[in-house]
Formats: C-alpha cells, sequence, structure tokens
C-alpha cells in the first residue's frame, strides 16, 4: 500500500520535515517513491514553511495513496492559504500552554496537600512527646 507521510529531518530539536510518498512498509525516514513538498514548523515569520505539489498528491490519491493523519491535516490547511497554517500554529501553542497549566495546578495541588499533611502529622508527634518525658 502506498501512504502520503512526513519524512523527519533536521537536527535535534528543531524538525523538518518532508512531504513523501512511501510504502507503507517502509520505515518512517526510509525510502521513498517522490517527494512532494516540505513542512517546516519552525520557520521564522516572513520566511516559506510549507510547500506541497498539490497535482502529484492528487495524482497519487487518484492512484491509490492514503494521506496519513497529519498529512491530511496539512493539505486542508494549505488550501485555506497561510492563514490557515498561522491558525494551526496558534491553536498547537495555546493546547500546549493549556497542558503545561493544567500539570503546573496539578503539582501545586500535591504540594498543597503535602504541606497539609506535614503539621498534621507533626503535631500528633509534638502532643506524644511530653507525655513520654513524664
Amino acid at each position: 500500500m502506498v501512504i502520503i507521510r512526513l519524512s523527519r529531518s533536521g537536527s535535534k530539536k528543531r524538525p523538518y520535515f518532508n512531504v513523501v510518498v512511501a510504502d507503507s512498509k517502509k520505515r518512517r525516514d526510509g525510502r521513498f517513491i517522490e517527494r512532494v513538498g516540505f513542512y517546516n514548523p519552525g520557520a521564522n515569520q516572513g520566511s516559506e514553511a510549507l510547500r506541497l505539489d498539490t497535482d502529484r498528491i492528487s495524482y497519487w490519491q487518484g492512484h491509490g495513496a492514503l494521506l496519513s493523519e497529519t498529512v491530511g491535516r496539512i493539505v486542508k490547511l494549505h488550501t485555506k492559504g497561510p492563514e490557515g497554517l498561522e491558525a494551526m500554529k496558534k491553536k498547537d501553542l495555546d493546547k500546549a500552554a493549556a497542558k503545561k497549566a493544567k500539570k503546573a495546578a496539578v503539582k501545586a495541588e500535591e504540594l498543597a496537600a503535602a504541606a497539609e499533611a506535614a503539621p498534621a502529622e507533626e503535631a500528633p508527634a509534638a502532643e506524644e512527646a511530653p507525655a513520654e518525658d513524664k
């Protein structure tokens, strides 16, 4: 089966993806049939972050190729133009910020619970100490 998917390139923490047509049994970054575009999520404002050859993508889809979930999302955004890509990046940043805030809230709850438990454990110990001295 032929699939259109992303192939990761770039250095550590700075990904760059090629949109490739490949056999589904091949590795993610392995051998591919054709490169039909690229996606650079870390591109600076004003530089080209996405380029797709929509004619070749439709050709391969006509011959039975399937789009991966991510490539399907990127193709939809490409049809909307640059505004679609900006909206996707904003949505992803908001989602990451919400996840980070939730994680911080859970950690704060754990610290508060630990702070409440620590004085409660020390108070009975303080009451028992004078009783032992007598």
